[in-house]
């Protein structure tokens, strides 16, 4: 059995895998879904320095505490700037990486680097605190704003990365409009390294194609 490590993207929970995490217990396998610092229920946590350090340590925390190994690391969306980083840091404790319609990142990349002028203008559209980005109208209701500084702050790689062999792509094909990570999926796809797949589902592929989904981790791990 598998033991799989769930990180939600911008302004969402834990709470968005519950579905998905439920089908893969039900399968036998292990399955952490968590929360990042300054979101959800640890909204309470956000503050101007909480960034993508924070996010980063949130996740090799539990992987010490819990003492994981062979871990599938899954990022959804931001999350995959995390998924990265954590790999790159404790890479003895990740055996694959999945990015869910995902940003992938190089050394010196950030959040704000990647995305275009139109997801700047909404990261540009802060909270009263000045220190959040506000989730979007069509957001579940349980979304709360996200840490700007995580979205700013560049992502440093150590070579640590590299030691990851097994990397997946899942592609979301139902956008309502063009979708950001095309250029990201045809890159990809185009390397041998990688395992691309397109999910007819929109961004949120926890929601509009779980089977596809379980059965595309279930035959990673």
């Amino acid at each position: 059995m598998a033991t799989y490590v769930l990180i939600p993207g911008m302004c969402h929970g834990g709470w968005c895998y519950e579905e998905l995490t439920g089908r893969l217990r039900a399968r036998g396998h292990q399955v952490h879904p968590l929360t990042l610092t300054g979101v959800a229920e640890r909204a309470h946590l956000l503050h101007g320095t909480v960034n993508l350090d924070t996010h980063l340590h949130d996740v090799t925390a539990v992987l010490e505490a819990e003492r994981l190994t062979d871990v599938v690391l899954v990022g959804h969306s931001y999350g995959g700037m995390v998924i990265t980083g954590v790999a790159d840091r404790v890479p003895e404790r990740v055996s694959a990486l999945v990015y869910l319609d995902a940003m992938v990142p190089g050394d010196g990349d950030s959040c704000w680097k990647l995305v275009s002028e139109r997801e700047r203008q909404w990261y540009a559209d802060v909270d009263d605190t000045g220190c959040a980005v506000r989730p979007l109208p069509f957001f579940d209701p349980r979304a709360t704003a996200h840490p700007l500084a995580s979205l700013m702050q560049p992502l440093r790689l150590t070579g640590g990365l590299e030691r990851i062999r097994r990397r997946v792509y899942a592609y979301a094909t139902g956008w309502d409009g063009p979708s950001p990570f095309t250029p990201t999926y045809e890159r990809l796809r185009a390397d041998p390294s990688w395992s691309t797949h397109a999910l007819d589902g929109g961004h949120n592929l926890m929601r509009d194609a779980p089977q596809a989904l379980l059965d595309l981790l279930t035959a990673v791990a």
